[in-house]
């Protein structure tokens, strides 16, 4: 592929305002062959963090909850949104301590990804952590009630096969850290 940078934005003009959590944007775009195209829409987002967070025994911190998208029980790892100037290992770290009472020592990163590669809608930030211990209680401030679970790795395999975590981006962290682990 020659083309480096296939699109321009010539203009953008804010639709639609909801402060820190949607904007939606119309721009007008130019491709490499010059075609012009008008009113492209383009979402905002916060960039967010999502963390498998693995114990020293080998359990996966989990949560079962509902969400307000999803229909029925959904399994989860832990995550949240970036807070403004926040870096993406900063935040996983925060969501991890909020979120669950843990903390980790050993992170890498499985990679930052578009949400949507035609209409932005932030980016995914993915994190394993391993040999996750707790350090103190939850302090999660989530609107949804959520369940902390402990699951094994064969657990956790059985429930990538029957999706039951029923969100796209936990799918894939799931099975991206279950493809770096040992």
């Amino acid at each position: 592929m020659s083309d480096t940078h296939p699109w321009q934005t010539l203009s953008r003009r804010t639709v639609f305002d909801r402060g820190k959590f949607l904007r939606v944007e119309s721009h007008t775009v130019r491709l490499s062959d010059g075609t012009v195209i008008q009113d492209w829409p383009w979402l905002i987002t916060p960039d967010y963090v999502t963390v498998v967070a693995v114990t020293a025994k080998g359990e996966f911190l989990l949560f079962r909850q509902r969400k307000y998208a999803v229909e029925g029980e959904t399994l989860a790892p832990v995550g949240g949104y970036l807070e403004p100037g926040e870096n993406a290992l900063g935040a996983a770290q925060r969501e991890l301590r909020e979120e669950t009472g843990y903390e980790s020592e050993e992170w890498t990163s499985l990679g930052s990804y578009a949400v949507d590669g035609n209409r932005g809608a932030g980016k995914a930030n993915l994190f394993l952590a391993l040999n996750v211990r707790q350090t103190g209680e939850r302090t999660s401030d989530d609107l949804e009630a959520q369940d902390l679970v402990l699951m094994g790795r064969q657990g956790v395999e059985a429930a990538l096969a029957r999706g039951e975590f029923k969100v796209l981006a936990w799918t894939a962290i799931v099975a991206l850290a279950l493809q770096r682990m040992p």
